[in-house]
């Protein structure tokens, strides 16, 4: 399953080059920045305590480690951040060329195909009327059924920033990765105007190929087709919520497909995080916090799957071994800059209270719909 999310994160990678083969001298970039309409920031940053960017390391007296149980959370959320990362990073690099008004912009991408930037004012999409809107070509594929489009960016800027961006790695550049994954899109929806918060985000994956299922590899049963992510950003304050789909994963049983759903907050300064992870099926139509975090929470999951694997057990030899072996699944768990911490109970010291507050915030979160993850469709206009 690693191999797989790693080479989705070298997607989004790819996908930065899209502008380096036609960039400006660097002396127009500050005037540049300050007359062209396109927002430079259009993500939010997410601490380490909860992405993959922290480092990792082994609790004491662990049998089953709390970094395995939670690796999977802390790359999913990296692998969301990455996405925006790109946009982000597109941005500016488009911000360079002065965009002030509508225009049409033929360039050669660094794939050697031609492509083209085409930026209108004063558009809709999704019923909602749009000052900015940019499209990047690939020219020898429009004639194909997406349109060859490669980006497409909705904003607005006069009262806060606010818009979406779609995205297609194969029409951006048909790198030999790239050409792996012909129909793999993301989303990204960006807000400054969110009540209560500084800055929100979410982030869409959806098409992402799963190897062929004869391959009875980790890569085949528990890839990724499709992810959601939110996250809000609220002073030192960041909020995460989301879910990835796993739909020939299996745990315990011959039934096939379950939701990595998870909520999960950090703040920054302090660089400490907290989650909570549930593993629904991924057909579940449930919407509440109870079902996805507490009926199917990590340690129930884990704790049933294990008992009716051996129901002639000896029950209190059996629950005596699982209570110890899946002390750190018990919810929610505790992180700092370095990785786990422990499970359930806050830790105490310098940031118990920073960690309270952060408990407090996740219990009124509930992640998505498994059967809303399983169904994301992402298209262009």
């Amino acid at each position: 399953m690693k191999s797989t999310n790693l080479k989705l994160l070298m997607l989004f990678v790819a996908a930065i080059l899209l502008f380096s083969n036609c960039k400006k001298n660097k002396e127009d970039e500050e005037a540049n920045l300050k007359t062209n309409v396109v927002p430079t920031t259009f993500k939010v940053d997410i601490p380490d305590a909860i992405s993959r960017s922290g480092s990792l390391k082994t609790t004491n007296n662990d049998t089953l480690q709390g970094n395995d149980i939670y690796q999977m959370l802390t790359l999913f959320i990296a692998v969301g951040e990455g996405a925006s990362d790109v946009v982000q990073n597109l941005m500016i690099a488009i911000a360079q060329y002065n965009i002030s008004e509508p225009m049409i912009y033929p360039y050669s991408g660094d794939d050697g195909r031609g492509k083209k930037i085409t930026v209108e004012n004063n558009t809709s999409y999704e019923g909602k009327a749009w000052e900015y809107q940019m499209t990047v070509i690939d020219v020898a594929s429009e004639t194909e059924s997406d349109g060859g489009k490669a980006l497409q960016v909705f904003w607005n800027k006069k009262t806060g920033v606010i818009g979406i961006a779609i995205l297609k790695p194969y029409n951006i550049n048909r790198t030999a990765d790239n050409l792996l994954y012909p129909n793999t899109m993301y989303r990204i929806d960006y807000s400054e105007l969110e009540p209560g918060y500084d800055a929100t985000m979410t982030v869409m994956i959806d098409g992402f190929p799963i190897p062929n299922p004869g391959a009875n590899t980790a890569d085949s049963i528990y890839s990724i087709s499709e992810l959601k992510m939110w996250a809000g950003k609220k002073g030192d304050i960041v909020e995460v919520k989301g879910n990835t789909n796993h739909p020939r994963a299996k745990l315990f049983t011959a039934t096939q497909g379950f939701n990595w759903a998870f909520v999960a907050a950090s703040n920054k300064t302090a660089n400490i995080g907290i989650a909570e992870v549930g593993l629904p099926p991924s057909n579940n139509t449930a919407t509440d916090r109870a079902t996805l975090l507490e009926t199917f929470s990590l340690r129930k999951v884990f704790h049933d799957g294990v008992v009716a694997a051996w129901p002639n057990a000896d029950s209190v030899i059996l629950n005596s071994y699982l209570n110890s072996y899946l002390k750190n699944t018990q919810a929610p768990g505790f992180f700092n800059n370095t990785g786990f911490v422990t499970a359930g109970t806050a830790p105490t010291g310098s940031y118990a209270s920073d960690y309270n507050s952060l408990k407090s915030i996740i219990s009124n979160f509930a992640p998505y719909s498994p059967a809303e993850i399983k169904n994301i469709v992402i298209s262009f206009k």
